[in-house]
């Protein structure tokens, strides 16, 4: 089992490639919402091209699960084809269970106890664009950051990110360095 995870990748077809490169020998994709819409309050980015990102997901051989996220408007949605769940996703995958919301309505605790009331064990949000990597008794909470628009910085610098899940465990990357920052 290899999982990739992503989130908040907003229309970015720099990033997204990047994220996806990383992702060449992953066997499921899950991205945790906000895929392509770009909010005007964001700026716009370098490298923003949903149309260039549609194309790029609806052309992978490798499934894609995704959770709509609060800038997930349903004009772009019925570009992809596959299902923008809402709001969340519940996957089985090899013998994991994982729960996928963008995250944006729920606290910590609420998503502790979800992933308890299921029997998952992972949640993976997104919203903050910041990576999260915690155990919580037998739940893994993930936030796999942005490859995107990063919030998250290391000695001053920016670092956007991606996630894997795989039998050994979960890690969070560095898309620059392409270093683990932080692994279970």
């Amino acid at each position: 089992m290899k999982i990739g995870v992503l989130s908040d990748t907003h229309g970015n077809i720099t990033a997204l490639k990047r994220a996806l490169d990383l992702f060449a020998n992953v066997d499921l994709i899950v991205h945790a919402g906000d895929v392509l819409y770009h909010p005007p309050r964001l700026g716009c980015t370098e490298g923003y091209d949903v149309v260039a990102c549609v194309n790029l997901l609806n052309g992978l051989d490798i499934p894609v699960v995704i959770a709509q996220g609060n800038c997930d408007a349903a004009v772009y949605e019925e570009l992809l084809e596959m299902p923008v769940q809402s709001p969340y996703a519940y996957v089985v995958h090899d013998s994991s269970s994982i729960i996928v919301s963008h995250g944006h309505t729920l606290s910590r605790q609420q998503m502790i106890d979800l992933g308890e009331r299921y029997g998952a064990d992972y949640f993976i949000s997104g919203h903050t664009h910041v990576p999260v990597l915690e155990k919580v008794g037998g739940l893994v909470l993930m936030n796999p950051g942005s490859p995107a628009i990063p919030k998250y910085q290391i000695d001053g610098r920016l670092i956007p990110s991606v996630g894997f899940i795989d039998d050994d465990g979960a890690r969070i990357v560095d898309l620059d360095a392409e270093k683990t920052i932080v692994n279970i």
